[in-house]
């Protein structure tokens, strides 16, 4: 008989979270406009990640041996999630400098320090972090404004109007 371990419990709430956002998509309005179904898009994302649940339970169940690593204490665990601790933390100063810097400027600082943070603060490294940053949120800001027509959050700083 399998051993319920933590990964089990966790991927029984993730499939619970995925049921209920999947009942709750049969409630979402019709749009007044447009073909698509209001609720296509949600479920589109709710079916992968229904199915990745899925696979993460039966991974989890056929899993025999759970392994045990101490850490240290507080000081181990936040030493262990460093990296995770600090790109909530990089996200959520994106969020409250976004009314100021808007998309484009918050979407560029965030992403080139998120990428410094996690590959390193040599010279060569943040010149390759900078050009991904234009690159990736030029792009994607170009498509969502100019091909999508989509009203993106300018800042108080800079006003593209």
């Amino acid at each position: 008989m399998a051993r319920i371990n933590r990964d089990v419990v966790v991927a029984i709430v993730l499939l619970l979270g995925c049921a209920t956002f999947i009942a709750a998509s049969f409630d979402i309005d019709p749009a007044l406009f447009g073909q698509m179904s209001s609720s296509l898009w949600p479920r589109a994302i709710l079916a992968p990640l229904t199915l990745l649940s899925l696979v993460y339970l039966v991974k989890s169940i056929k899993e025999t041996s759970v392994e045990r690593v101490s850490r240290g204490g507080l000081t181990g665990w936040f030493q262990y999630y460093r990296n995770p601790i600090v790109c909530f933390g990089l996200f959520f100063a994106f969020l409250a400098v976004m009314p100021l810097l808007g998309m484009l400027l918050g979407g560029l600082l965030f992403v080139f320090l998120m990428l410094s943070v996690l590959g390193g603060f040599a010279p060569r490294q943040m010149a390759i972090h900078a050009l991904i940053s234009i690159a990736a949120v030029g792009v994607m800001w170009s498509i969502f404004t100019f091909g999508l027509g989509v009203i993106l959050p300018e800042g108080e700083l800079i006003s593209f109007r």
